[in-house]
């Protein structure tokens, strides 16, 4: 069982459906791949981020379960829900009916200048719901702008490291410098010797 967050106000804190999200277990706890091991793993994230992103995905679960109006995730905290997803033993016959009281269903955009407008604003107000609930802004790193989470992060790509050099831009810039370097000092020797 987890300990209580202390960082959640009293009136979410004591919420019967906040109770029962935050002790809740995801997956089942005799998996030799538990289901942060595995989120870690198909996400590329640290053992730390997973933790964190796991308790985002439960105040989403909250917020959706709390309120009227329908949520959007953030791209990481969906991550965890398209994983959860899997798991559709544990989703739809304990998690939705015995820990929301409620389904949840995922309902990906059908693309358009009108479901973007529905979507920043959706993501605008569940950001505002988050505040609200929790009594801080949600973290930035995980829960960025609308522009990063409905714009840039739809055109992210899985890769799998067996298929490509993954380089990070500080990497891939360094990489460039030396090989100019490489190149100037090899010009410099055939100027010299040539």
């Amino acid at each position: 069982m987890r300990e209580a967050d202390t960082s959640v106000p009293a009136s979410t804190a004591g919420h019967p459906v906040w109770q029962r999200i935050s002790s809740y277990q995801f997956g089942p706890p005799e998996a030799s791949l538990s289901f942060a091991a595995r989120l870690a793993r198909e996400n590329g994230w640290s053992a730390a981020r997973t933790e964190r992103v796991i308790e985002e995905y439960r105040r989403f679960a909250f917020l959706a379960a709390t309120g009227e109006a329908q949520v959007t995730p953030s791209d990481a905290v969906d991550q965890v829900w398209h994983l959860h997803l899997t798991y559709t033993r544990d989703y739809w016959e304990r998690f939705c009916p015995d820990i929301l009281g409620k389904p949840l269903h995922h309902g990906p955009t059908a693309g358009g200048p009108d479901e973007r407008n529905h979507f920043f604003a959706q993501y605008a107000d569940t950001l505002a719901r988050y505040e609200a609930a929790f009594g801080a802004p949600p973290p930035s790193d995980i829960w960025p702008s609308a522009a990063q989470r409905l714009l840039d992060d739809p055109r992210a790509r899985r890769v799998h490291p067996r298929d490509a050099i993954l380089l990070s831009r500080p990497q891939a810039a360094l990489l460039l410098l030396a090989f100019i370097g490489l190149f100037a000092f090899a010009l410099f020797l055939w100027v010299q010797h040539g």
